[in-house]
């Protein structure tokens, strides 16, 4: 069964490709989530033991752009950030651009990437200054969100900062106060230093523009919030992670229009907005990203293999993090989420069994289903079991 956005980009599938003319990684995005769950497409086959009850599972595409695979993908993400935290208090802080600086990260996206190091300069700048022969290193998550939520192009750093730091002789300090004022002109600062020096010269006059319309520096919100580890993991979880668009906000689509909602910053209020599909599908398309382009990085403590990661107390133990990584796999998700196990037979309760598309006759691990449309070999094998199980449920019947 196919979901409301598969459909919206199933009908203007040839409007998107011949009319808009979209970059390679969106045409790719759009036809995995477009086939994503298709049997067509391959899957894998499951057979009760007891009484012969076959059961199809088709492959899913994996791509971050489906509404199906991208909450499974940013589960993950959300467990791997998780598994990373120190057991400190964490503040959340965003920090925004202009509105006339948006468009050229829109036409050269790998300015994106000036965005991350002007937040993680800044930001161990600030922890540098407190004490430079100590040289404190925060930890530093932080996550690119291209989109606000009336779905427009609205490029913006959401990260996630230890109160607190490692120090080269002490092995933590607590720091309750950011300096407000000095994240705001130091970001404005870096930004533009960096965006002079990869566009050039011509950048100049809107580098000048952007010092005088904002004498205060660039917008950053930084103010405390008093996440604790554990309130911080539901919300790493619950917002970091989210996809651009929930189907949830979809609430109509007749072929020609789609109404979606959104709840206002600035009152609270929910506004429902009814557009045209293609411009709907305009607005979701540009914030696909490039192949390989990293959306979350981790920085200080949190960067990988850094000195002081062993000395520090993380929110997840060993234990918990084996354990929590086991109910990661496709079967123990669909559980949880939706309290049905999709191996259960329905005929006679009991568990199907996983059988192998190679050649070998011995069953694959339940945990570990195969993620890729098989070979044609495979497919001869699989077409082979299903006789196999079909002339035995006969028997069974019989």
């Amino acid at each position: 069964m196919s979901n409301i956005l598969q459909t919206i980009f199933f009908d203007y599938y040839e409007h998107l490709q011949y009319e808009l003319h979209p970059r390679q990684t969106v045409m790719e995005n759009v036809s995995k989530m477009i086939h994503c769950g298709d049997p067509s497409y391959g899957g894998a086959m499951f057979a009760c033991p007891d009484c012969g009850e076959l059961k199809f599972s088709p492959f899913r595409c994996k791509s971050r752009f489906c509404p199906t695979c991208g909450n499974m993908y940013n589960l993950q993400r959300s467990f791997a950030m998780s598994c990373k935290l120190v057991s400190c208090v964490h503040r959340h802080c965003v920090f925004t651009i202009p509105e006339e600086l948006r468009i050229y990260f829109l036409r050269d996206r790998s300015l994106l990437n000036c965005l991350f190091h002007s937040v993680r300069d800044v930001v161990l700048r600030m922890f540098y200054k407190m004490n430079k022969s100590e040289n404190f290193t925060p930890g530093l998550i932080c996550v690119l969100h291209t989109f606000g939520r009336d779905l427009k192009w609205n490029p913006h750093i959401h990260a996630l900062i230890t109160e607190g730091g490692a120090g080269n002789f002490t092995v933590w300090r607590t720091v309750k106060h950011f300096e407000y004022t000095f994240l705001r002109n130091a970001f404005r600062k870096v930004l533009l230093e960096r965006l002079e020096k990869k566009i050039g010269k011509s950048f100049r006059k809107v580098k000048y523009e952007m010092y005088k319309n904002h004498t205060e520096g660039f917008y950053v919100r930084a103010k405390p919030n008093l996440c604790d580890p554990n309130t911080t993991i539901k919300y790493i979880s619950r917002y970091l992670g989210r996809p651009v668009i929930a189907t949830s906000r979809i609430d109509k689509y007749d072929g020609d229009f789609v109404t979606f909602h959104y709840t206002r910053h600035e009152d609270d209020k929910t506004v429902t907005e009814c557009i045209p599909a293609i411009d709907f599908i305009k607005r979701l398309i540009v914030h696909i990203p490039e192949k390989h382009f990293k959306m979350l990085r981790y920085y200080g403590i949190y960067a990988k293999h850094h000195k002081q990661e062993k000395k520090l107390h993380k929110c997840i133990s060993s234990e918990k993090k084996r354990y929590l990584r086991s109910l990661m796999n496709w079967r123990h998700s669909i559980l949880l989420s939706f309290g049905y196990d999709p191996l259960k037979c329905p005929k006679c309760g009991k568990y199907d069994t996983f059988q192998s598309k190679g050649d070998t006759d011995s069953p694959l691990s339940l945990s570990h289903p195969p993620t890729r449309t098989p070979h044609r070999t495979a497919m001869v094998v699989l077409r082979r079991w299903h006789l196999r199980f079909r002339a035995a449920s006969f028997r069974w019947s019989g």
